[in-house]
C-alpha cells in the first residue's frame, strides 16, 4: 500500500508514470487530474536528485527510468544544473479547477523556475512566405 493505484494494472501505472515524467521533462509543465500530479510529483523530485549527482550509476537509473535518452540528457545538463543550490522542492502543484465532462479535479504539475520556452518545443513556426503562397492558391483554384 505505498502509494495510489489510480484505478490501473502495476503495467499501465508504470508506463503512464513514465510518458508522464517524459512530458514533464521536455515541457516542463502539464496539465493532468489531481490525483495523477500528486504520483507524478516525488518521482520528478526523485529525478532531479538522480540528475544532480553525476555518475555513470545515476545515468543508468535516468536512462532506464525515463527510456528516453534525450529526457535524461536534459534532467542531467539543464535541470540539474538550474536547481544545484535547491535542497528540494523542485516541482510545484497548482490546482486548475474542474474538467468539464466528468467533472474531475484538475491540476497543473510544473518546475519551479521553469522555463517558459520549453513549452513551445513542438510547436512549429508558421513560415510568411507559405502562408501567402497558399492563400495565392485558393485565389487561384477559386478564379
Amino acid at each position: 500500500m505505498a502509494n495510489k493505484k489510480l484505478n490501473r494494472t502495476s503495467e499501465h501505472r508504470k508506463a503512464l508514470l513514465k510518458n508522464m515524467l517524459n512530458s514533464l521533462v521536455k515541457y516542463e509543465q502539464i496539465k493532468t487530474t489531481l490525483p495523477k500530479a500528486k504520483f507524478l510529483k516525488p518521482q520528478a523530485d526523485k529525478l532531479i536528485t538522480l540528475g544532480k549527482k553525476d555518475t555513470l550509476h545515476n545515468t543508468k537509473i535516468l536512462v532506464s527510468q525515463l527510456q528516453d535518452i534525450k529526457s535524461a540528457n536534459k534532467v542531467k545538463k539543464t535541470l540539474s544544473k538550474r536547481y544545484e543550490k535547491r535542497a528540494g522542492g523542485y516541482t510545484r502543484i497548482i490546482k486548475a479547477g474542474f474538467r468539464y465532462g466528468d467533472n474531475a479535479p484538475m491540476a497543473i504539475i510544473e518546475f519551479v523556475d521553469r522555463d517558459i520556452e520549453a513549452k513551445k518545443v513542438d510547436k512549429k513556426k508558421k513560415d510568411p512566405k507559405k502562408e501567402v503562397e497558399k492563400i495565392e492558391e485558393k485565389k487561384q483554384a477559386t478564379a
